[in-house]
This record gives C-alpha cells, sequence and structure tokens, in this order.
C-alpha cells in the first residue's frame, strides 16, 4: 500500500513541479510520477538534513516530506531545463 500512495504523491508533486516550471504541456503522466518519485529522492537527499521530511513511501503525507519532494522535483526538472534548453526559464 506504501508504494502505491507513494507513486500516487509522486505523480502529483511531479505534475505541480512541472506547473511551475511551465513544462506541463511536454509531460504525461508517466513523467509525472517519475519526475515526482525522483525528485522525491533528490529532496530528500539535497534538503532532508535542513528542513526534515521522510521518504514517499513510509510518510506519503507528512508536510515535510511532500515539501523537500516538490523542492526535489522542481529542481530536477531546472536541470532537465539547462541541459534541454541551455537555461533554467
Amino acid at each position: 500500500m506504501g508504494l502505491i500512495l507513494a507513486l500516487i504523491m509522486g505523480g502529483i508533486m511531479g505534475w505541480l513541479a512541472s506547473k511551475v516550471m511551465n513544462r506541463d504541456a511536454q509531460m504525461g503522466v508517466f513523467w509525472n510520477v517519475v519526475v515526482g518519485c525522483i525528485g522525491s529522492i533528490l529532496g530528500r537527499f539535497l534538503l532532508g538534513g535542513l528542513i526534515g521530511g521522510g521518504s514517499l513511501r513510509a510518510n506519503a503525507f507528512d508536510p515535510l516530506t511532500l515539501l523537500t519532494s516538490f523542492i526535489g522535483a522542481v529542481i530536477l526538472l531546472a536541470i532537465v531545463n539547462m541541459i534541454q534548453r541551455g537555461r533554467a526559464r
């Protein structure tokens, strides 16, 4: 059950990050889930010590976990934008 919640919350975080970074038209549901889940790992790695938060699989509804996964997804999309377009937009 934890894996299903992690995928759902990862999809929501990836979708929100794609809206913020103006990439929503280029991404589908699958890529939103991928960006959200990888962004969660990235956010926990980069920001976990600063603001806390757990993993999406264990703490899917914790506000700090959602915040770190959202920020991580935005960072991931900024990196992808820099690679594809040469700027973070």
